[in-house]
């Protein structure tokens, strides 16, 4: 009896030892699965991680590839925008150069004109100096155009075309002045005072004579230097000859006789008496 109470202790402590050993079994069997569970839980999130690194990688790869094509794009736009840069830069040098020169040439054009105006005042002051001291035939009147020209010259009032024509026009009428044979019947102003109507020949400037209406007086213009000035008075005191040929010359003039030429003495000549 008491071997078998043994036996029954001991398979009762033999079922207690199995039934320990089988709870640690589901246990463990339960400990395995939750960290296989855990493990593939990891595992979805490596693979998830792994995933994103990839989709990460591609858009890097993709960002590269972009920034590497927008640098290049970047690049050639940048040597385009050079290109023209320098071709702007070009076409505005040669258009300062263009510039440039049509101001010189609007400069130099200012200044020849310039020059020509200074020109043609100092010619138009010289005829009229000359008109001032030339024979007083309608002097005032002629003497007047050519201040009148001078003072628009001066200032500025004419251009120099229109300056260069007038003294074109002055410089040959006082040419005509000075070819043209020309009698006029004037009062004149005798040197004792006396007014007489006379009738005045002007042959070029190079005579000029006068008779009164009967033929009893006679006189020609002589010029004399006073100083720096020109004075020009009549001599009154002619002989017979120049008498003569005084009234011949007016009535050839004025049709009295035949056409023909005449011949005065250079006793009549307007500088006979020196300068």
């Amino acid at each position: 009896m008491k071997l078998l109470n043994i036996v029954c202790i001991m398979a009762s402590l033999v079922g207690f030892a199995f039934a320990d050993v089988d709870s640690d079994i589901r246990d463990l069997q339960l400990e395995k699965e939750k960290l296989n569970s855990e493990i593939a839980k990891l595992n979805s999130q490596i693979s998830a991680t792994d995933s994103m690194l990839k989709a990460d990688d591609k858009r890097y790869a993709t960002l590269q590839e972009r920034y590497k094509n927008d640098s290049e794009r970047r690049k050639s736009e940048i040597d385009s925008l050079n290109t023209k840069i320098k071709a702007v830069a070009s076409q505005l040098n040669e258009e300062r150069n263009k510039q440039a020169r049509a101001k010189n040439r609007s400069d130099n054009v200012a200044a020849k004109r310039k020059a020509l105006m200074t020109t043609l005042a100092t010619l138009s002051k010289k005829l009229e100096s000359q008109v001032s001291q030339t024979l007083p035939w309608n002097r005032d009147t002629r003497l007047d155009r050519v201040k009148s020209l001078t003072r628009d010259i001066e200032s500025g009032n004419a251009s120099a075309e229109e300056s260069f024509s007038r003294l074109k026009a002055l410089i040959a009428e006082e040419t005509k002045f000075g070819d043209e044979v020309a009698i006029i019947n004037s009062p004149l102003t005798r040197k004792n005072g006396e007014l007489i109507n006379a009738q005045i020949l002007r042959i070029g400037n190079q005579w000029m004579v006068y008779s009164d209406e009967n033929g009893t007086v006679y006189g020609s213009l002589v010029r004399k230097r006073a100083g720096s000035a020109i004075e020009y008075e009549w001599n009154e005191n002619l002989n017979l000859e120049e008498r003569a040929a005084v009234k011949f010359a007016i009535d050839v003039k004025q049709a009295k006789k035949p056409p023909q030429m005449v011949t005065l003495p250079v006793s009549l000549s307007i500088v006979r008496e020196g300068k």
